[in-house]
């Protein structure tokens, strides 16, 4: 199980005089196979949220004690060294999580479909291309809870299926979390479903339910 527990976060303003407060003591279980969508506006706290919870950012208060391996957001290469190529990053990754590198490796090829770009800085890379290396390194490797940052919009129509694919289809036993502003993914991928609003987390039984209030925020 994914437990959050109280999470809170703010950031300083004002040259540190001021605190502005993103999330207020959001709690949230996520069990194996449950996929969440969370629902927010622009600036709700959403990507805050799936930061703290994939580890790469911090809570000021509370707690995320990770029962099952999460992964870092889908498609997010703010991870990447720039100054290292695809295949290196893609090296690096691989050690980190004691993956097999040429396994991985031959997966990422196949599936970023980045070609010789792979022998590139990924400082070179295009907004696009970063995120295609991204998921794919995502795919690469098997966790147990997805983390959804807004992704599909990885490439053109025929990569954006292959993505989903990959991620709905041949993962579907997987626990996930979408945070998104686009109800219909919420609606065609997700059984749970909550809404960030003015730092509060407020979890809805029913997925349509959580739909329509949002629609009306």
């Amino acid at each position: 199980m994914l437990e959050i527990d109280n999470v809170t976060k703010y950031y300083p303003v004002n040259h540190g005089r001021d605190k502005r407060l993103i999330l207020d003591r959001i709690n949230l279980r996520v069990r194996k196979g449950e996929k969440w969508g969370i629902m927010g506006r622009n600036g709700a706290g959403k990507s805050t949220l799936v930061r703290i919870i994939s580890g790469s950012e911090h809570p000021n208060g509370g707690e995320v004690r990770r029962g099952m391996s999460v992964s870092w957001p889908l498609a997010f290469g703010g991870a990447f060294q720039g100054s290292l190529t695809g295949r290196d990053n893609t090296r690096l990754i691989a050690r980190v999580y004691g993956i097999n590198y040429k396994k991985m490796l031959a997966y990422v090829e196949e599936f970023s479909e980045l070609g010789a770009y792979l022998g590139e800085p990924v400082k070179s890379y295009s907004s696009g291309m970063s995120a295609r290396l991204a998921f794919a390194i995502s795919m690469s490797i098997e966790f147990d809870c997805y983390l959804i940052d807004e992704i599909l919009s990885v490439g053109d129509h025929r990569f954006t299926e292959k993505c989903n694919t990959d991620l709905f289809e041949k993962r579907s036993d997987r626990a996930m979390i979408m945070v998104s502003h686009q109800t219909d993914l919420i609606k065609n991928y997700c059984t749970k479903a909550a809404i960030i609003d003015s730092g509060k987390l407020t979890i809805y039984e029913d997925v349509e339910e959580a739909i329509s209030i949002y629609r009306e925020l």
